[in-house]
């Protein structure tokens, strides 16, 4: 497995603006707090743990008020020979849902990045920096230009938590646009439809979704990555399946703690 399959799989299907037609609804699925484990299986083995972690604390970005969001991941048992440690994060207005800043620390094996994204959303502008494999020097500094609104990598699956979904119907695709490793991307979502799942917190009613991803060597197929997210006030991930070129990659949920609002089992 490449150790950069499982950060990919997890995050691809958050970085995303939502079109103007889909409904936001205020802000009732998180708040401050929240914490959500996941096991990473490849194979039959765990492979990796992942954490999505929203601070305690409000902190202000551009004198606004946000969410910091962290996403952490960290190979487990003989996965360690491949060695991944990775954060992804981000700074998320708390009324609004956009991201002021984002970043990512990663180390896989011998390959370290850091680089730190701040975005001028009256502008349609990014700034990304990035950083020496110590973290201590800045190295490049580089301008784009991003579309209205757009979501990083982590901000966007928490926009998704405030959409109005009831409406969707099988099939019904929705363009995707994101910015990520300094390119804006256009992908598409699939919603697949409704269903009921168990999982180590309990069973869920879910919405399921298949984002097409492009053509690429890591992937199998033109929908490898399904998604299932609860169909309740807090709409968090439970499970996502990945089918790869040589195997296939599960991650399912462990442990949900600091929810904004008390699961509703089945």
């Amino acid at each position: 497995m490449r150790s950069s399959a499982w950060p990919i799989v997890f995050l691809v299907f958050m970085a995303f603006t939502w079109p103007d037609s889909q409904p936001l609804r205020k802000n009732q699925a998180f708040t401050q707090g929240e914490e959500l484990t996941f096991t990473v299986k490849y194979l039959f083995f765990n492979a990796a743990e992942a954490k999505m972690i929203i601070h305690d604390r409000i902190h202000y970005i551009q004198e606004k008020p946000a969410y910091k969001i962290d996403v952490f991941g960290r190979t487990l048992s003989i996965f360690k020979l491949f060695y991944v440690k990775d954060n992804w994060g981000t700074y998320l207005d708390t009324a609004k849902i956009i991201p002021y800043r984002s970043y990512r620390h990663i180390e896989e094996g011998g390959y370290r990045k850091h680089e730190i994204i701040d975005f001028d959303h009256q502008n349609r502008e990014a700034e990304v920096r990035l950083f020496d494999r110590e973290n201590k020097e800045l190295v490049e500094t580089t301008q784009f230009d991003v579309p209205s609104n757009v979501q990083d990598i982590v901000s966007g699956y928490y926009l998704l938590r405030t959409m109005n979904l009831k409406g969707l119907k099988k099939g019904q695709a929705i363009n995707i646009n994101g910015f990520f490793d300094k390119k804006n991307y256009n992908l598409k979502l699939i919603f697949e439809g409704k269903e009921k799942i168990s999982t180590d917190i309990g069973e869920f009613n879910t919405f399921v979704f298949l984002p097409q991803m492009p053509k690429n060597k890591l992937f199998s197929g033109d929908y490898p990555i399904k998604v299932w997210i609860t169909d309740d006030e807090n709409r968090i991930p439970v499970k996502i399946k990945a089918k790869l070129v040589v195997g296939a990659l599960n991650m399912d949920i462990t442990e949900a703690q600091g929810l904004r609002n008390p699961p509703q089992r089945n």
